[in-house]
């Protein structure tokens, strides 16, 4: 049984095909327009088949069906014509239709074609749902810790990204808001469609306007050509709009109408454009002290503030901090083509006990520089800056801490552990001092990684 919706501006047309599917026993649904079919997918009508004609008013099959490819790829449609019209039969072909109906069709066909049709979704679907696994663990892969907090994210990204609801992500500068953006994308059912970002305190008012809305050709001087915005770049697919709190008045407002209706024109231009983007915003700044000074609409807030994300500091998950330094290790050794393969446990210890204002981003710094300085596989206390190497520390073993060639990050994680309990002669309390992390958190990890 599947469901189809057949679109067709001749009522005759809409009961026959009607009663033939029904006997077939599929749900259908119809529609007179194309308009009208796509406020049945808007309202969430949820379709396998689409069968439309091709010449009808106000928006004919074609623009229908090329509006499913580029938001619902995986319904199939199948094209309708009363005119043996080769050239519109190429042209749906190559905008994605499956198949081409020529009327009048008989019973016959129509039941083989339909057949047909849904045993190709059953492989399409079975294909998209492998390609957003292989995503999501590629994706996952890039978002590196285990600490409380950072799990505590990682299962907030999980719950947010299938929806459509626009989501504001608060945290300091190198916490990683872009990174998590781009994980609520590639886990949401947008991923196929693009990732458009844009930096709201990097431009100009004037220049900002231009790049969020686009304009045309003379809209000011310089403007040469026509320019498509960000939000028609990201059509279908998702816009991060990163440090939002700097955005500037005059334009929030413009960004407040395509939140409401999806709506908006490009600079020079009257006529109205319409998209469909989901917004996850980003900023560093507390949103209610800007709208309490006056900098910032409180409802663009609300707006934007329909679920808010809080990431972590990293003062706040030391505990991630090795498997951080383990990856950014991997990562720069191989962009350098450095035989770099470990770090010094001083060292480590060291990067352990620093406050990091300046977040993940500050100790991808720090150890692209020590790779970079390198002289041995072994990074050292000598390769960090030197606000590092004046910090007093208890005397340690001298040993490092080695990656293990090819391994996981959690592979990684429990060798660290590993070493450092065989360092403290398996004293628990020591242990957890060396990496810097909670007594209850090291007998999770002990217990996860049967250190026991």
């Amino acid at each position: 049984m599947a469901h189809v919706l057949v679109v067709d501006d001749e009522r005759t047309t809409l009961d026959a095909l009607s009663t033939i599917l029904r006997r077939e026993g599929h749900v259908v649904f119809t529609a007179t327009s194309a308009p009208e079919a796509l406020t049945q997918l808007e309202e969430g009508e949820e379709l396998d088949l689409l069968l439309s004609d091709v010449r009808m008013p106000k928006m004919d099959g074609l623009e229908l069906l090329r509006h499913i490819k580029a938001h619902q790829a995986e319904i199939v449609v199948i094209m309708m014509s009363g005119h043996q019209d080769v050239t519109a039969a190429v042209e749906a072909m190559k905008a994605g239709a499956f198949d081409y109906l020529v009327k009048p069709f008989g019973r016959d066909e129509v039941v083989r074609t339909i057949q047909k049709a849904l045993a190709h979704r059953a492989l399409l679907v079975e294909n998209l749902a492998l390609r957003r696994q292989v995503r999501y663990q590629g994706a996952r892969a890039e978002v590196i810790g285990s600490s409380p907090a950072w799990r505590k994210v990682g299962e907030m990204v999980e719950q947010i990204a299938p929806s459509r609801a626009t989501a504001l992500i608060i945290g300091e500068s190198g916490t990683g808001k872009e990174l998590i953006a781009g994980l609520i994308h590639q886990l949401s059912p947008r991923a196929d469609r693009p990732f458009v970002t844009l930096n709201a305190a990097a431009l100009p008012a004037t220049l900002l306007e231009a790049e969020l809305f686009g304009h045309e050709k003379g809209a000011f001087t310089g403007a040469q050509q026509r320019k498509l915005g960000r939000f028609e770049l990201a059509d279908g697919g998702t816009l991060f709009l990163d440090e939002i709190g700097d955005m500037p008045p005059e334009v929030q407002v413009k960004i407040l109408r395509v939140l409401q209706d999806g709506s908006f024109e490009r600079l020079g231009s009257t006529r109205t454009l319409q998209v469909d983007v989901r917004v996850v915003a980003a900023t560093n700044k507390d949103l209610m002290q800007e709208v309490e000074a006056g900098r910032f609409r409180l409802d663009l807030y609300y707006r934007l503030n329909v679920i808010s994300l809080r990431l972590p500091t990293l003062r706040e998950r030391h505990e991630d901090i090795p498997l951080l330094v383990a990856h950014f290790l991997r990562k720069f050794a191989a962009q350098n083509n450095k035989q770099v393969t470990g770090i010094q446990q001083q060292a480590l210890q060291l990067l352990q006990l620093a406050d990091w204002p300046g977040n993940v981003r500050e100790l991808e710094n720090v150890i692209e520089r020590a790779v970079v300085l390198a002289k041995d596989p072994i990074i050292t206390v000598a390769e960090l800056p030197a606000n590092f190497q004046e910090k007093q520390l208890v005397p340690t073993p001298s040993d490092h801490f080695a990656l293990p060639r090819n391994a996981t990050l959690a592979e990684i994680e429990r060798e660290a552990i590993a070493q450092a309990l065989q360092h403290s002669g398996g004293n628990r309390q020591a242990t957890a001092r060396s990496l810097q992390i909670g007594l209850a958190t090291l007998y999770r990890k002990l217990k996860e990684y049967q250190l026991q």
